[in-house]
């Protein structure tokens, strides 16, 4: 199972008193709901291709309203995709559409949410916790790329979600997309928070102990690259200092001096090693230790003797 799915599953078992229930239903349908106009009326229906998500809506509804659900399902034979379960709401319809906020003043469904559905904390949290039930996803927190969102058909709801969720300080943000509108989060301690906010305990701990561990590797990571370059660039360093002394030594043996013989010494002696190492290692051959910034210096003052010699060699 995804990531997502184990965190949807935590989320339908979770207990709530009846205010909270109300809200998590309102949001359910508001997000997954949609409205069918037939001979008989209307008729409400809800859709998802998760088997919790399902089960709860269908306990919120019977313990809520105490109706008959007609549910269906339908399995996708395409990309072995998983099954698709409808549930469909004939009985109590309007009085659902009114009590659960669905449709407005304005006979719009799905648009706005009355404020006395979320007006306590704990409704609020069970209104995010339906909204994702219905239309959530997470990414893994073993990939790299953070994301939380939850889909909507229309601008308002994603809006409506979007702001209470920034009541917890979720920093949410609201985008378009091909299948209507977005509500979303990228940044990982926020989807840390949001997953303690709606009540996802289990899997907060499974997503920040993933989530600490790829950033451990990651750095680990980091810090041995940042060695092998730094050792390369030693390496690198010490390879032009050994052919400024090669050119040095082969062309004017005479214009070489006590403190230019003395690096010379160490950087033969020593071909690998950093100037820190030198400097260090400096002590065991001469009687004063030589620093690392005076063996830059005398290797500077190496290279610009070799490229005067080569010059005139050029000129002559």
């Amino acid at each position: 199972m995804s990531f997502a799915t184990d965190v949807k599953t935590e989320l339908a078992n979770l207990k709530n008193l009846t205010c909270c229930n109300i809200a998590e239903l309102s949001a359910l349908l508001h997000v997954g709901g949609a409205i069918e106009i037939s001979s008989k009326g209307l008729a409400l229906t809800f859709q998802t291709t998760n088997n919790a998500v399902i089960r709860e809506i269908i306990r919120l509804i019977k313990d809520l309203y105490h109706v008959e659900l007609i549910i269906m399902s339908k399995q996708q034979v395409r990309l072995r995709k998983n099954d698709i379960f409808m549930i469909r709401i004939e009985d109590k319809v309007e009085t659902i559409l009114n009590e659960l906020s669905l449709i407005n003043k304005n006979a719009l469904f799905f648009q706005d949410v009355d404020e006395a559905i979320i007006k306590k904390e704990c409704c609020k949290r069970a209104y995010l916790r339906g909204a994702f039930l219905a239309g959530g996803s997470i990414n893994s927190p073993e990939t790299s790329a953070y994301h939380l969102e939850i889909q909507t058909y229309s601008q308002k709801q994603a809006e409506v979600i979007q702001k209470i969720a920034d009541e917890f300080n979720l920093n949410a943000k609201v985008a378009q997309n091909k299948r209507g509108y977005i509500t979303y989060m990228k940044e990982a301690e926020r989807i840390s928070d949001f997953l303690r906010v709606t009540g996802a305990t289990n899997q907060l701990f499974v997503y920040e102990d993933s989530r600490i561990k790829r950033d451990f590797k990651n750095s680990i990571n980091r810090v041995i690259n940042c060695d092998i370059a730094n050792e390369k660039k030693a390496m690198d360093a010490a390879n032009k200092q050994l052919g400024y002394i090669t050119i040095v030594e082969t062309k004017g043996t005479s214009e070489i001096t006590k403190s230019l013989k003395e690096a010379i010494f160490l950087r033969k002696t020593y071909p690998e090693a950093t100037l820190l190492e030198l400097a260090s290692i400096s002590k065991t051959h001469f009687p004063e230790p030589i620093s690392k910034s005076a063996l830059n210096h005398r290797f500077r003052a190496l290279k610009d003797l070799a490229t005067q010699y080569l010059l005139k060699e050029e000129n002559q």
